[in-house]
């Protein structure tokens, strides 16, 4: 019991200190070594105007889930800007709405990797529900 209390404690810290160590303006994106589409999203958020630093990392469940994001609604990819998280393939406009308006929530998630998605290849089929989380159950940010 004391063993996965530290240990539990320890992850919080480590990711408590990535978010700490983040600069303004800047976005770490985690992402898993072998995935493409998340180079994709960080060039396209390049391309619009965003500061972004890649960290493959083989802990992506746990950052994600230490940073509020539940697993059914976890995108291929974790970003922390500005005191933030942003998970999936967010669209850019819904990026800069959250940066904008401040909402109280820990961040915005697109869950899974929808076709068309900004990284993604193929035709968006559908639109897009990005959905805030925080404390309770996730809702409904935006629709693209």
């Amino acid at each position: 019991m004391i063993r996965i209390l530290v240990a539990t404690v320890l992850a919080v810290i480590s990711l408590k200190l990535a978010n700490a160590q983040e600069q303004p303006g800047v976005a770490t994106l985690y992402k898993n070594p072998q995935c493409g589409c998340c180079e994709g999203y960080a060039d396209y958020l390049r391309d619009n105007g965003f500061s972004v630093v890649v960290k493959p990392t083989h802990e992506l469940i746990r950052i994600s889930r230490e940073a509020g994001i539940p697993e059914d609604f976890q995108g291929c990819h974790t970003m922390f800007i500005d005191g933030y998280t942003v998970s999936g393939h967010v669209p850019v406009k819904t990026v800069r709405k959250l940066l904008s308006e401040r909402p109280n929530v820990k961040g915005i998630t697109l869950p899974g990797m929808p076709q068309g998605s900004p990284g993604m290849s193929g035709l968006k089929t559908e639109p897009w529900r990005i959905y805030s989380v925080g404390d309770g159950e996730p809702k409904v940010f935006a629709v693209e």
